[in-house]
């Protein structure tokens, strides 16, 4: 498998923890909880910014020195209702307690300091379309650059219908080039419907030099350090991912694929 896969390491619990350290760049850093009802976890933001995405399901949140009550509504992601988040700045303290079996995300950027605790969604999250016929699918924005309580973070959700594509054309942002385009590290946290299936993410490079192809299946996460990176749910199975994005500025530029920037053309 290549190392660009995380496979989860178990069903329980935390079953992911990605750092920039154990992914071999500088920014992004992702985490996974799946808990069951009454489990309660807790961690400290020490040196970074995080936003805690509630997947599915419902726990208390304390942080910051207060309580958040209840975040989470939808109990599965694949009602495609928006999100309920919370963002925490550094050096605070946070703690949940699942009310549901619920599954929490950490994603995690480095942070200067200044912006307040808040919570992000429901409202506020609209989900809207992009791409067209075969290229169609659905977004979430959670904290995207027009928002400006983050230093570093870019987080989105994507449901990409059944034999549809997604992050496709190709595209790659790797590069400091503000504004032709901006150097993003990137993570995918996948999940499929039903939860058997598969589905497709290429990671590749103009000149060969990376070039990987993955089977991915729920709850395997991405890494893209450079590259374009589309993906497709194969047909019966819809997919659903979440994207987190960090670099030394905090914009959304890319560079499609010169291959197929046809694409773009023919259906803009």
């Amino acid at each position: 498998m290549t190392s660009l896969q995380r496979k989860p390491f178990g069903t329980h619990g935390k079953v992911h923890e990605i750092t920039p350290q154990s992914a071999g760049w500088r920014f992004v850093g992702f985490s996974l909880y799946r808990l069951r009802a009454g489990d309660t976890v807790s961690e400290v933001t020490g040196d970074r910014e995080v936003i805690l995405v509630m997947v599915e399901g419902k726990a208390q949140f304390r942080a910051n020195d207060r309580d958040w009550g209840i975040l989470g509504d939808r109990m599965d992601v694949f009602e495609k209702t928006p999100p309920h988040c919370l963002y925490l700045p550094n050096d605070r303290a946070w703690e949940a307690t699942a009310t549901t079996d619920c599954t929490i995300a950490v994603c995690s950027a480095p942070c200067k300091g200044g912006h307040e605790a808040r919570r992000i969604g429901p409202d506020g999250i609209t989900l809207t379309v992009r791409g067209q016929a075969s290229n169609e699918r659905w977004i979430n924005n959670i904290a995207m650059e027009n928002e400006d309580y983050c230093d570093s973070l870019l987080v989105t959700e994507v449901f990409t219908p059944e034999g549809h594509w997604s992050s496709y054309p190709s595209h790659r942002h790797d590069e400091d080039d503000y504004p032709r385009i901006t150097y993003l590290e990137e993570t995918y946290y996948h999940r499929l419907n039903p939860a058997q299936g598969f589905g497709v993410q290429r990671v590749y490079t103009n000149d060969g030099t990376l070039d990987e192809t993955m089977a991915v299946q729920s709850h395997d996460v991405v890494l893209v350090p450079r590259g374009h990176h589309p993906c497709g749910a194969v047909h019966g199975y819809e997919m659903y991912y979440l994207n987190v994005m960090a670099g030394p500025r905090r914009a959304w530029r890319f560079e499609p694929d010169p291959d197929h920037k046809w694409v773009m053309q023919r259906d803009s």
